[in-house]
């Protein structure tokens, strides 16, 4: 089964109840949760209080990136009834296996995520603790890049680590995926997609038609 995970970084804040709330009733299967602090990437985006306002109102669960540092720190931060995943970045965790460990002690589902210039040979000894990888296809921190095609190469390589040792997390993938790249996403191995710019548009018909246009290749691919 593919998944997809609007990010909301890219929603109109002004309306961000109403945003979460049109792309949930479209079709989204989670709700990404990009959190950036500044320092571990060069951007600010929101905490756990943004995240938490959309409790009672979204009814997708949240599928959440910390791009932090000491992240650590903030994971129970992030706890609710409808977190599902606590994404963490291998760059940014100095005792990765103790980070995942803490996560999934909480009773949530534990991800990590690299860059695009981190090979996936770095987090092979944490593969079998995870939940979900998230490859990164463009340098984090900012939404509307464009997609880092290379990084497809990743996917590849997990899925056959995946295979090999007989594991089943999923394979996540974030940062300038549209629907004219898509299929190539999808082909390449990726069972949930992150999309921000490609489905938030100027008004909620836009946004929903996104939605379900997303949700139409990757249920025929």
């Amino acid at each position: 089964m593919r998944y997809l995970a609007p990010s909301i970084l890219a929603a109109d804040f002004s309306k961000l109840g109403d945003e979460a709330v049109c792309i949930t009733n479209a079709g989204a299967d989670f709700l990404h949760i990009d959190v950036m602090d500044g320092h571990f990437v060069p951007n600010i985006s929101f905490g756990a209080v943004v995240m938490k306002s959309l409790n009672s109102i979204a009814t997708s669960p949240y599928d959440v990136h910390l791009m932090i540092e000491n992240p650590d720190r903030y994971i129970d931060d992030f706890i609710t009834e409808k977190t599902e995943f606590i994404v963490v970045h291998q760059e940014a965790c100095i005792h990765l296996h103790r980070t995942v460990s803490h996560i999934k002690s909480l009773g949530i589902k534990a991800g990590v995520s690299i860059n695009p210039a981190t090979p996936v040979e770095s987090i092979t000894e944490i593969l079998p603790f995870v939940d979900l990888v998230l490859i990164m296809s463009v340098n984090p921190g900012f939404g509307g890049q464009k997609f880092i095609s290379h990084t497809l190469n990743k996917v590849r390589k997990l899925r056959v680590l995946r295979e090999n040792m007989e594991l089943d997390f999923l394979i996540e993938m974030d940062g300038g995926i549209t629907e004219f790249n898509l299929e190539d996403v999808l082909n390449a191995g990726v069972d949930m997609v992150v999309a921000g710019s490609a489905i938030f548009k100027d008004s909620s018909d836009a946004t929903l038609n996104q939605v379900k246009k997303f949700k139409e290749i990757m249920n025929n691919e």
